[in-house]
């Protein structure tokens, strides 16, 4: 991409672009793109106790800096966790929303094989608003059924530093079993290998339009 674009990610929760493609939004915005997040729910309802009910929005904010994501470019919705597909048509209207808004050129989703209601319902209504747009599918592999590795993207080890330190920025976040630097990294390992690279973040190429 020789030529600055816009790109927007698309998490159903606050912590899903650090997860699914940290490392390569790190990258995006080093060289000079236009980055744009848009999470649907900060996930309240199944907060731990131990921590305040909008901890994730908290969390987000700061996360998203680490990855060098501007202030201005994080947009949040407030969608209950476990929801979305009974509020389908309220989620595709955001969607369409954030295309006029942004017209961005590239779209990074959950994959449309993602077994989380949710993520499932974000994928496919965003396949419906970007069907004429660059679709890419970042990894979750804890949700995902099928995941084609059909797109790589290198990083760097500080893009990769700075994924880790954005995930740890997610405390509340910390007793999950995939939060942790040492899957983190050798995920990109194991994408990094599969090019002959150091290291790599993996997409599910849906679309691609030049």
């Amino acid at each position: 991409m020789l030529k600055p674009r816009n790109i927007l990610v698309l998490a159903p929760h606050t912590d899903d672009m650090e997860f699914g493609c940290g490392a390569t939004v790190a990258r995006f915005i080093e060289e000079g793109h236009n980055v744009y997040c848009a999470a649907f729910s900060a996930c309240e309802q199944s907060v731990l106790k131990d921590f305040p009910s909008n901890i994730l929005i908290t969390e987000i904010k700061e996360a998203s800096q680490k990855i060098g994501l501007k202030k201005e470019n994080l947009i949040l919705f407030d969608y209950s966790v476990r929801t979305f597909n009974y509020r389908r048509q309220e989620v595709l209207d955001d969607i369409l929303k954030l295309k006029k808004d942004i017209s961005p050129e590239i779209v990074l989703i959950p994959s449309l094989n993602d077994i989380h209601q949710d993520h499932y319902t974000i994928a496919h209504e965003s396949f419906r608003a970007f069907k004429f747009s660059t679709l890419l599918s970042y990894e979750l592999p804890w949700n995902n059924l099928s995941f084609v590795t059909s797109c790589f993207y290198k990083i760097s080890e500080s893009q990769l530093k700075k994924k880790v330190e954005a995930i740890q920025c997610y405390k509340s976040q910390a007793h999950r079993n995939y939060a942790n630097e040492e899957f983190i990294k050798s995920l990109a390992i194991v994408r990094g290998v599969q090019i002959n690279e150091k290291y790599a973040e993996c997409f599910e190429l849906i679309r691609c339009i030049n």
